[in-house]
C-alpha cells in the first residue's frame, strides 16, 4: 500500500457566472510513500486562474504567489488534476484535515458539475490521525500543522510553509514520527460510498434554541472543580457567543462561577462542549478554567 499526502494552496475567487464565490485552487503539492515510510515521489503544479482575475492580498501576502506567476501556469484545473490522478494511482489519499478535500470537491463541481471525485478511493484525514496519536485536539479547537510539527520537534526552518509542495511535506515528516499501520487503518475511509460525501459535506452548525430537542439539557451541569460536587445554577440560560451560558455556585465552598455550554450538531451526533470559569472578586486575578467535551448523539 502507498500513501499520497495531498495540500493544496486557494484564492477566494467571485464567479459572475455562478454568483457565488469560489475557492479557485491554484497549486497542488504532494507526496507519495510507501508502508514504510520510505519518500517515493512527489508533485507539484501550478493552476492557471480562470475565475479569479487577481490574488487576494492575504492570499499573496501568505503564499507570495503572485498573479502573474499563476498567467503563465501550463496547467488548467482540468489538465492539473488529470495529471494528479495519475499520481495517485490506488494510493489512499491524504490531507492535513478534510478543507482541501472540500476545495478540491468544490472545483470539480464548479469546473466539471461532478459531485464526485471519481479517482479517489480510500481517504484518510491525517490532522484527526495526529490528534488521536498526540493525545490533543478537542471538538472546539483542532490541531494546526506547524503547531503538531512542534510538539514532535520537527523543524521547520527550511522550509516554505503555506505553500503546497513544502506543507505536503512538513504532514509526511509529522506521520512519519507517529506511524503505525494497525491505528492508521481505522482511519482509512471507503471514498467511493455515498456516505462518504453526505459526511464529507454536512455542515455543522451550533444549537442556540434552548427548546429545541437536540438539546439535552440533563447534560447541561456542572461540577465544582474543588470540592466535585454539583454546582447549583443560580440564573437562567442566556445565548452569547453561539453558547449557553449561566451562572454556578458551589453549595460546599461556596465559590461561584462561570458555566458556559456549546451545543454543536454534526455528522456523527450532538457535541457538548462545557467551560467552567470561577469568578474572581479582584479583576487583575486570572480565571481558573476547566473544560470538558461530552458527546451525545439525539
Amino acid at each position: 500500500m502507498t500513501y499520497v499526502i495531498l495540500d493544496l494552496e486557494w484564492n477566494s475567487a467571485y464567479s459572475k457566472k455562478q454568483n457565488r464565490y469560489i475557492n479557485e485552487i491554484f497549486e497542488f503539492g504532494a507526496v507519495k510513500v510507501d508502508e514504510r515510510m520510505q519518500l517515493l515521489d512527489t508533485f507539484s503544479v501550478y493552476i492557471r486562474p480562470t475565475v479569479g482575475k487577481q490574488i487576494n492580498p492575504f492570499v499573496k501576502k501568505l503564499t507570495s504567489v503572485s498573479f502573474e506567476t499563476l498567467k503563465e501556469a501550463e496547467d488548467d484545473f482540468f489538465s492539473a488534476m488529470k495529471k494528479f490522478s495519475s499520481f495517485l494511482g490506488d494510493s489512499v489519499l491524504m490531507t492535513w484535515s478534510n478543507s482541501d478535500l472540500l476545495a478540491l470537491l468544490d472545483n470539480q463541481a464548479y469546473f466539471t458539475g461532478g459531485s464526485h471525485l471519481p479517482f479517489l478511493k480510500k481517504y484518510c484525514n491525517l490532522q484527526s490521525y495526529c490528534e488521536h496519536r498526540l493525545g490533543v485536539g478537542s471538538a472546539s479547537r483542532q490541531l494546526g500543522l506547524s503547531t503538531c510539527a512542534e510538539l514532535m520537534s520537527i523543524s521547520v526552518d527550511n522550509m516554505e510553509l503555506h505553500r503546497a509542495s513544502d506543507d505536503a511535506y512538513l504532514s509526511y515528516l509529522c506521520l512519519k514520527k507517529i506511524f503505525k499501520k494497525s491505528l492508521l487503518d481505522e482511519f482509512i475511509e471507503d471514498a467511493e460510498c455515498e456516505e462518504f460525501y453526505h459526511k464529507l459535506t454536512f455542515k455543522s452548525k451550533n444549537i442556540t434554541d434552548l427548546k429545541s430537542p437536540l438539546v439535552d439539557r440533563s447534560q447541561m451541569f456542572f461540577d465544582c472543580p474543588e470540592c466535585g460536587v454539583r454546582c447549583i445554577q443560580k440564573t437562567k440560560w442566556n445565548v452569547k457567543s453561539r453558547s449557553f451560558k449561566a451562572y454556578f455556585m458551589c453549595p460546599e465552598c461556596k465559590k461561584e462561577f462561570t458555566g458556559q455550554v456549546s451545543v454543536k450538531q454534526k455528522y456523527e451526533g450532538i457535541v457538548f462542549t462545557k467551560k467552567l470559569r470561577e469568578k474572581v472578586q479582584n479583576p487583575e486575578d486570572n480565571n481558573a478554567e476547566v473544560t470538558s467535551d461530552t458527546e451525545a448523539k439525539p
